[in-house]
């Protein structure tokens, strides 16, 4: 049984949710403020994280921040009113897996959930560590290492990395990457491709400018270089 964090300041909406994800099997803990939702999850396993962009003591951006600092991997969906592009970016940037838009349908979120908990797994079709450079990629633990220090990544980030270094210097377009990563259920645009490479750049390369191994080729799409590891 996955357990799931919601993270939720307004009671209605909270218990909602609550109900709707007990309905369908998971076990579901509330907190109301950003404060307390960074304290649980830091010292609870969870599964995935609903969290609330507006929310008392932290924001979910500031929440979702301090998580993916501490390593934390756990797939968090931002819950937000905002509909801009900017936020929308600024949430993948600072880590999130996925974002909602209020209001919504709860059969549209549960859709969203059921597809994280899946990719969240660890790839049936991948069990040896690849081993490229300095890096170190373990699809059986879902961990990272840069010279023998941990990289702290989260599920999507890891599995977008290894699906890319398992197929070394071959070119993916975007909605190539969509399917492969996301899956045909998926709720993002090729632009959080973007986002992720650049996240997963400033993790694994030396310079991120000028990356060894995550490599745009314009009009193409990414691909992962290993002729100069």
């Amino acid at each position: 049984m996955a357990k799931i964090l919601i993270v939720e300041d307004e009671p209605g909406i909270a218990f909602g949710l609550e109900s709707d994800l007990q309905t369908e099997g998971y076990e579901v803990a509330v907190v109301g403020d950003g404060a307390e939702a960074v304290r649980r999850a830091g010292t609870e396993a969870f599964d995935l994280i609903l969290l609330d962009v507006m929310l008392p003591h932290k924001d979910g951006f500031e929440v979702c921040r301090e998580l993916r600092q501490a390593g934390l991997p756990t797939p968090i969906v931002m819950l937000t009113a905002k509909t801009g592009e900017v936020d929308k970016v600024l949430g993948l940037d600072l880590g999130a897996d996925d974002y909602v838009t209020k209001p919504f349908s709860p059969r549209e979120l549960i859709a969203r959930v059921k597809a994280l908990l899946r990719r969240a797994e660890p790839p049936a079709d991948a069990p040896r560590i690849l081993e490229i450079g300095k890096l170190a990629i373990d699809p059986a633990s879902y961990r990272v290492s840069h010279s023998g220090k941990p990289v702290p990544l989260s599920t999507l980030e890891f599995r977008l990395l290894y699906y890319l270094a398992s197929r070394p210097n071959r070119v993916f377009t975007r909605d190539q990457l969509l399917d492969a990563v996301w899956g045909t259920d998926r709720f993002v645009t090729p632009r959080s491709v973007d986002v992720y490479v650049r996240r997963l750049r400033e993790k694994i390369e030396a310079d991120p400018e000028n990356p060894l191994h995550l490599k745009t080729v314009r009009g193409a799409g990414y691909l992962f270089e290993t002729r100069a590891a």
